[in-house]
């Protein structure tokens, strides 16, 4: 019997089929090995093509606390040379440890309301607020966890209290590190300022090599929970190597030299910006797990269900176009327009036009009125002579030409009392035809006077009603307008213009006395590495309060003032408590920190 041929793995049929299903796992792996880490050896390429000072630079960030240094001219030019490019190096470290800070702060303030939710607010976050990905797995948590003793609903309460608490703290960690090492390295600018404006080439090494150890200090503080060090979250570069934070470090030069060559310091210069390189790159991979949640994350699902109400209305507006054979479409833009003509015809063209007229041409282009004063004064002197030649008849005399038609018209009414007496035989043959006449003639009058006063009124009214009709139309504007002010004058932050951001200028007023009481506490109770880190956080505050509070005091005419009192609470130097005072001073004296109750 002849051997069958040995058959060939991807014919079994079991085979192709696995075959087939770990295709779209393996195209996934390589396209993520494709993708270059956060602390790939490419990026870091890419990164060191422009300095981080450019890069600091080219943010368009705006000037923040400036750095406590003495105002004394600088003699040579070589000195000057040296002494701004020290003075941009620890400008950009400030900045960028404030930037990280504030990154820092945002991510601490959201998960800090966070955990002052409701299991309630907790369970709705772990679900619904935590992208596509975390929904399918708190569901799945939910489902499978219904026929198990335990609450599937306090199980989820305790893990997002435990995520919560985690990112807090390893939030609270990365804050009380940088904010000692802010605070470290502002005390030695203080120290080395009046130094290097006088003697540049003796104090500038000792600076650089004082920074190199606070960023070795940096190093030897920055620890977290074993949390972070997870399998799925690698740890390794494409080397293998561990991404602990590991800084360069400057190279031991000859002590008894007291100068450095332009080399050497170009060369520790350069030393620490890649210190600040990977300090950048080891936040960004601890940060990229505890930060806060992005905003298309946050609310993932309303954008679906917008995505999804968009879709239905596409289509159904795409089934009663001229796309599908409907001319439903075309009816209703034609409806449309017509709607939006009749509505501009109506409310605002028309009204504009008859208030236009009522205002400039009121009495060189108005239609006749139902009764004009002309006519009104005519009846008028016809009963008046109907009256005076009527009493002159009567009285047998001729009447004063003072008298007025009232008296007259008592004299008639007199008279025709009298006549009522025999209605028949005077109205033949006496005056009681006349009196009849005359009072016809004078509710003639009054009735004319009257419709005049009337057409008076509709026509002083008139531009009353195109106002009126006008209404709808101005009221549309007046919206739009609203609509149009608030969002170009939008509070932003403590920077804004309205309430809400005068309102947020005086909270960074309150944390800065905060932390500066805090700072004084520690300090009392000799707990210096405390101390430090509040000292960092207030500068950290004050830096939010410089920004914040810089153009509205530019706009009065108060920034100089202002800016110095804010240098001058950042200052090591001066006591706690007229640091006090100042603070007290800039809550009652300046015009953008003032309630919004007290402003003239």
């Amino acid at each position: 019997m002849a051997s069958s041929p040995p058959q060939n793995p991807r014919d079994d049929p079991n085979d192709a089929k696995a075959l087939i299903y770990s295709y779209p796992i393996r195209i996934w792996r390589a396209l993520l090995g494709y993708l270059p880490s956060p602390d790939s050896s490419l990026l870091a390429k890419f990164s060191n093509l422009s300095p981080l000072r450019s890069r600091g630079r080219s943010r368009g960030r705006k000037p923040g606390l400036p750095l406590p240094l003495h105002s004394n001219a600088v003699q040579s030019s070589l000195t000057a040379a040296k002494a701004s490019r020290v003075f941009v190096i620890l400008e950009d470290i400030m900045e960028h440890t404030l930037h990280c800070l504030r990154n820092i702060q945002k991510s601490l303030v959201f998960w800090q309301s966070r955990a002052e939710g409701t299991n309630t607010q907790k369970i709705y976050f772990m679900i619904f607020e935590r992208g596509p990905r975390a929904f399918i797995d708190g569901t799945y948590q939910l489902i499978t966890r219904l026929g198990t003793d335990g609450s599937p609903i306090q199980h989820l309460c305790c893990s997002a209290s435990d995520m919560i608490s985690e990112k807090i703290a390893i939030l609270m960690s990365l804050q009380h590190c940088l904010a000692t090492f802010l605070g470290q390295v502002y005390l030695e600018v203080n120290r080395y300022g009046e130094m290097l404006t006088e003697d540049s080439d003796e104090s500038l090494p000792s600076l650089l090599v004082t920074i190199n150890t606070l960023f070795s200090k940096l190093e030897a503080s920055i620890s977290h929970p074993r949390e972070i060090y997870k399998s799925d979250n690698s740890f390794s570069t494409e080397r293998g190597n561990s991404c602990a934070l590991l800084f360069e470090k400057i190279p031991e030069i000859d002590p008894e030299r007291s100068q450095w060559t332009d080399t050497e310091i170009r060369d520790a210069t350069n030393l620490i910006y890649q210190n600040l390189q990977r300090l950048d790159s080891y936040l960004s991979f601890i940060f990229s797990g505890c930060q806060k949640p992005r905003r298309m994350t946050l609310y993932w699902l309303r954008y679906t269900w917008g995505m999804v109400g968009l879709s239905v209305c596409s289509l159904w507006l795409v089934r009663h176009s001229s796309l599908m054979g409907s001319p439903d479409m075309d009816n209703w833009i034609r409806e449309a327009k017509e709607s939006t003509a009749g509505f501009w015809k109506d409310h605002v063209e028309q009204p504009l036009i008859s208030i236009r007229d009522e205002l400039f041409e009121t009495f060189r282009r108005r239609h006749k009125g139902v009764m004009e004063v002309e006519e009104v004064k005519l009846t008028e002197d016809s009963l008046h002579r109907m009256l005076l030649v009527f009493c002159e008849q009567t009285k047998g005399q001729k009447l004063p030409e003072n008298i007025s038609d009232q008296e007259m018209l008592e004299i008639v009414m007199a008279r025709y009392e009298k006549e009522l007496m025999h209605p028949l035989h005077n109205l033949l043959s006496g005056e009681l035809a006349r009196a009849m006449l005359i009072q016809i003639q004078k509710l003639k009058l009054d009735l004319e006077t009257a419709m005049l006063e009337l057409d008076q009124i509709l026509k002083a009214n008139e531009i009353n009603f195109a106002v009126l009709a006008a209404l709808p139309a101005f009221s549309l504007s007046l919206l739009l307008i609203m609509l149009v002010r608030s969002w170009v004058q939008q509070d932003k932050s403590a920077e804004g213009r309205g309430r809400i951001a005068r309102r947020q200028r005086r909270l960074l007023m309150v944390e800065v006395e905060k932390r500066l009481m805090q700072f004084q506490t520690c300090m009392d109770q000799g707990m210096d590495d405390d101390a430090r880190c509040m000292f960092g956080l207030l500068l950290y505050s004050l830096d939010r309060l410089y920004k914040a509070v810089e153009r509205h005091a530019k706009e009065t005419g108060e920034w100089l003032s202002l800016r110095q009192d804010i240098v001058d609470i950042g200052k090591p130097d001066l006591k706690t408590t007229y640091k006090l005072a100042v603070i007290s001073r800039m809550e009652r004296m300046y015009e953008c920190l003032l309630p919004s109750s007290k402003r003239k």
